[in-house]
């Protein structure tokens, strides 16, 4: 792919002059993290965090407490992240996965190698790339670059990448052309979701108006 690193370092560079430090991602702890990597999955963060307060108003947003809950009463807590059967059992089979290969120890799991942490995700049933980075990432502090719809939908739309290009190849030209530092990935992964939710929309996007209009 055709990508210079000079280019995406002044795509950061227009993103972040526009929107500013990001901040991302928005979790009190490693653990709240990862439960929010799976609860975003097909859903706007605004419904994560309803289901996110409603886990921390029954004091049960921890790997303790989630771990010996039922299903049932594990999906009516986080109905508001949509899709709360599927997730509740995604988030057992994460949760379950920590029980049986690290005795629970979420600080033990977070301190693995990368590659060894994203194969262990990546084998959990419901699970795929994206959540595994973004746990890899944001929970753990390491330079694992994430690749999600809007990454896609931007560097598609204006002829940076082919609209056939994988997630795997997306992820490998950002690695490829940046430092290896988790805080740039963090900071451009959070601007290209701003970009995405503010300009480059699905429907109506606000092309003109754009700050990478003529990149």
């Amino acid at each position: 792919m055709a990508l210079s690193s000079e280019r995406i370092l002044a795509i950061y560079e227009k993103l972040h002059d526009c929107f500013g430090p990001q901040e991302w991602w928005p979790g009190e702890t490693p653990f709240e993290v990862m439960v929010g990597a799976v609860l975003t999955q097909n859903t706007n963060w605004s419904n994560v965090t309803r289901a996110i307060d409603a886990l921390k108003r029954g004091n049960v947003l921890s790997y303790q407490a989630m771990v010996s809950m039922d299903r049932d009463t594990l999906a009516e807590l986080i109905r508001p992240a949509g899709y709360y059967n599927i997730k509740a059992g995604r988030l057992q089979n994460l949760l379950f996965m920590l029980r049986d290969r690290y005795a629970g120890d979420v600080d033990v799991f977070l301190s693995q190698s990368q590659e060894t942490m994203r194969e262990s995700l990546l084998a959990v049933k419901g699970i795929g790339p994206e959540t595994a980075d973004s746990i890899v990432l944001y929970a753990a502090g390491l330079p694992s670059f994430v690749v999600d719809t809007y990454t896609h939908r931007i560097f598609s739309r204006h002829g940076l990448v082919p609209e056939e290009t994988t997630y795997d190849e997306i992820q490998e030209t950002f690695t490829h052309a940046l430092p290896r530092d988790a805080a740039l990935y963090n900071e451009y992964h959070a601007l290209i979701v701003n970009l995405g939710k503010e300009f480059c929309r699905k429907t109506r996007p606000r092309c003109s108006e754009c700050p990478l209009e003529g990149c």
